[in-house]
């Protein structure tokens, strides 16, 4: 069965029978876990290999596993500094900055890999301009040559591990005070004002083909488009495709989030990320919205999503 364009969250440690019903579904592709969904690494490892064994080609298995605030399994796994650590290393020692990242950029390969997870969706490209509570330390500097150049480290170490990288959130999320998960983030900025900053890394990595998947931002940026980046025809298919060039996977951020819900209910916002250019939407946590979603939506066919979410399973 052909991998589906929705990728869902799990409900805990080992799949439910709803769980193994909602993976099994022809519109699923992949699954994404949380620190719900760990206690050991020998439980986690279970946990993927009964996901993987559910479908063939198997669904792809990723989580936001950055470092810092937002590394989603703990016990037995190193602890990974947040990217600021490396951009304020980078101010006095360039060198040892970048060889440091793409060795962290390896290791969060290798412990996930280990475990059977294809991908953690990193790295953050958004700018600290200081505003951002949710960004924060999550991002590498304030400057974007140096988030370009962090982040490509990042990605080779990944690379080198056999892990894709998935650079987020396009177009920036580092300009806004509100957080997408909890209202929608306006950035009054012009287009030239963007492009000439936020952009920069994305482009750069693209430019470079090291970015194998990218994730919008759940933030309006109303002197460019009168929607959403996650939603926004003008922004993933004329800019990150046209302009910058980009031909990987393209994933929603969580549909959940209150930041989509702007556009309408579950099916709504797939709907509208979909005619955007996002090739996979995800779910995560509302498992009764993941139903209506698979109840519901009917996608149109995309037959470039086989070879891009092929693009995302593991190198071993």
């Amino acid at each position: 069965m052909p991998r589906g364009p929705a990728m869902l969250g799990v409900e805990a440690t080992a799949l439910t029978a709803a769980d193994r019903a909602r993976l099994a579904h022809p519109l699923v592709g992949g699954a994404i876990l949380f620190a719900r969904n760990y206690v050991s690494r020998a439980q986690l490892s279970a946990l993927t290999n009964d996901i993987r064994a559910l479908r063939f080609p198997a669904l792809v298995i990723g989580v936001d596993h950055e470092g810092g605030r937002v590394q989603r399994f703990r016990d037995d796994f190193t602890s990974v500094p947040p990217m600021r650590s490396l951009g304020e290393t980078y101010d006095n020692n360039r060198e040892g900055a970048l060889a440091q990242t793409e060795s962290w950029g390896g290791l969060i390969a290798d412990e996930l890999g280990s475990c059977g997870i294809d991908f953690s969706f990193t790295p953050v490209l958004d700018l600290d301009f200081g505003a951002s509570a949710i960004v924060g330390d999550r991002a590498f500097h304030r400057d974007a040559h140096t988030v370009a150049a962090l982040a490509a480290a990042l990605c080779r170490g990944l690379h080198r591990g056999g892990m894709a990288a998935v650079g987020k959130h396009f177009p920036g999320h580092g300009n806004v005070a509100v957080d997408s998960h909890v209202d929608l983030p306006i950035d009054r900025r012009s287009y030239a004002e963007i492009a000439a900053d936020d952009l920069v890394p994305f482009a750069t990595l693209a430019r470079d083909g090291l970015l194998d998947a990218v994730m919008p931002a759940h933030v309006l940026y109303p002197a460019v488009d009168a929607a959403p980046a996650g939603f926004s025809a003008k922004w993933l298919r004329e800019i990150l495709r046209g302009e910058i060039g980009f031909d990987g996977l393209i994933f929603s951020d969580d549909l959940e989030m209150a930041g989509a819900h702007v556009v309408g209910d579950i099916v709504a916002r797939a709907d509208a990320a979909r005619s955007a250019g996002c090739d996979m939407v995800l779910a995560c946590n509302d498992f009764t919205a993941m139903e209506e979603l698979l109840e519901r939506w009917c996608p149109s066919s995309d037959r470039g999503l086989a070879w891009r979410a092929a693009a995302m399973r593991r190198r071993t």
